[in-house]
């Protein structure tokens, strides 16, 4: 059990011990009941899991292991946790996870609601007392769109089955988005995107966004949608991740409503796609023809993916053709400078939400120069440090933060990379095989290739240029030394091949 969760238990006790707990719910104006029905509790099980397999066993019991289910009410999920705390602290962070894992049993949830228990007694809306506090609620943001059918197949739509877009995050904004080098084409491809929608035009088209994961994606997606969306109500704007628009596919086919369902892609003005490379099976043949059909009538398109298009093996050759065709942009890996930006502005969120929370600069850089993963992992770290300082009292100081911070530290050790590994990823990613980097073969198509995969032997490992040539077919260090200094060269003359080398030497290092 870590420190969190005693402490919150801690608080838990003493809010039980305040007052005497009533033997008659009715005294308390509450029930202790089972309002959840035998189905619900079911679900809410599923739910359960759903969120252990999410968030990791740690936080689950840190955070997840004292939420009860209270009732179902049409699109209203009811809960309840024992400290105001705990409400306030999962409502805050992980109100989308709980959403998204009803959703995955039962797709009428929509929106949350957090009541703290008193003295174990919990009140449902029907039975609440107007003199109490009100329960928190709130909703979940969402980007809806209207489906524009014929006559002749509404009827296979039943109500409840309308489609819609995935959950956007209202925290996700392009005011809450920090720029730096290793981004900022990105943000600017981004603004422009939604600058041009808001005018009823349509720039680059489509634009695709990639990087490793952690890095800002689905930030650049949501704050277009928040801002196309927020220019013109009636303006068809979905965000949908790879997984929701398979849902829909799937769904669609099997309520034998396809029809219907490319009617509503066609008729979307603004289609945002998150996280493409876990597109799969026929659903990617479906998005290739709504890109085609939504391109064709000049309607905006963004995706984003961990990997370019030429990346991404699903593809076929027309639609990974379609996506090249528009303007690519890369997110690289956040430099310490951007690193520190991002918690200075977290800290500043904070520090609007806790008055008198106090978080030293010193602990701001200490966080920025041992936190290196990727930008999820730099927000986790201030949550943590809220979380400790407001639960035990103690000030925020760089002891505090080794503590609270131990295990996101660890990604600071480099995973040690392997030659073999190198030639292996670099063979696939040109379509080459290992044995021909390995051979005396002089064609282009392999001499490129060959030539990368010992740049990153020497980049990525401390193995000597002997050493390396050696393990490339036993060539001699000054074959491994030129071609280190060929591809240097060509890094500084051509951008796009900088990150092509840019993005292997990533997914080596992931």
């Amino acid at each position: 059990m870590d420190q969190f969760t005693m402490l919150a238990r801690k608080e838990e006790d003493a809010q039980r011990h305040q007052k005497p707990a009533a033997t008659d719910a009715k005294q308390q104006g509450g029930t202790a009941m089972d309002l959840s029905g035998g189905d619900n509790k079911q679900l809410w099980t599923r739910v359960k899991k759903r969120l252990w397999a999410s968030v990791g066993e740690d936080v689950f019991n840190s955070w997840f292991a004292r939420l009860e289910l209270v009732e179902l009410d049409g699109d209203l999920a009811h809960l309840s946790v024992p400290t105001r705390f705990l409400c306030s602290w999962i409502l805050s962070n992980y109100q989308d996870r709980i959403i998204e894992a009803f959703q995955g049993e039962n797709q009428d949830v929509q929106t949350l609601q957090i009541t703290v228990r008193v003295n174990g007694q919990v009140q449902t809306k029907q039975t609440a007392k107007q003199d109490e506090p009100a329960a928190q609620t709130t909703p979940t943001p969402k980007v809806s769109a209207t489906i524009r059918t014929g006559a002749k197949h509404n009827a296979r739509i039943k109500q409840g089955d309308a489609l819609s877009g995935s959950a956007l995050d209202p925290k996700l904004t392009f005011d809450t988005f920090v720029a730096g080098s290793a981004n900022e084409m990105a943000l600017g491809a981004a603004k422009q995107v939604a600058q041009a929608v808001a005018q009823n035009a349509v720039t680059f088209n489509p634009v695709y966004i990639h990087s490793s994961v952690g890095l800002g994606k689905s930030h650049l997606l949501n704050a277009i949608a928040w801002a196309a969306g927020g220019a013109d109500k009636s303006r068809n704007v979905v965000y949908l991740t790879a997984d929701h628009f398979m849902y829909h596919f799937i769904s669609a086919v099997q309520r034998q409503s396809a029809i219907s369902f490319k009617e509503w892609l066609r008729g979307i003005d603004v289609l945002l796609i998150d996280d493409m490379q876990f597109l799969q099976g026929k659903s990617v043949t479906e998005f290739g023809q709504a890109l085609s059909a939504l391109l064709s009538g000049a309607k905006q398109v963004v995706v984003a993916g961990d990997a370019p298009p030429n990346g991404l093996e699903m593809l076929d050759d027309r639609l990974r053709s379609r996506l090249s065709g528009g303007l690519v942009v890369p997110i690289r890996s956040l430099d310490e400078e951007l690193r520190r930006a991002i918690v200075e502005k977290r800290a500043e969120q904070a520090l609007a939400k806790y008055p008198g929370l106090h978080i030293p600069s010193q602990v701001l850089d200490y966080v920025a120069k041992k936190v290196i993963s990727h930008g999820r992992d730099l927000d986790g770290s201030i949550n943590r440090l809220v979380a400790a300082n407001q639960l035990t009292g103690e000030p925020i100081t760089i002891d505090l933060a080794e503590k609270a911070l131990h295990d996101l530290m660890r990604t600071r050790d480099t995973r040690r990379v392997k030659i073999d590994e190198i030639q292996i990823m670099v063979a696939k990613h040109f379509k080459v095989s290992k044995p021909d980097l390995l051979s005396s073969r002089r064609s282009r198509s392999v001499v490129r290739p060959r030539q990368i995969a010992m740049y990153l032997s020497k980049m990525l490992t401390s193995r000597s240029l002997p050493e390396i040539g050696r393990r490339f077919g036993n060539r001699d260090h000054t074959t491994v030394l030129h071609a280190v200094r060929k591809v240097e060269q060509l890094m500084s003359e051509d951008n796009g091949f900088a990150q092509e080398v840019e993005l292997l030497k990533r997914m080596i290092e992931d």
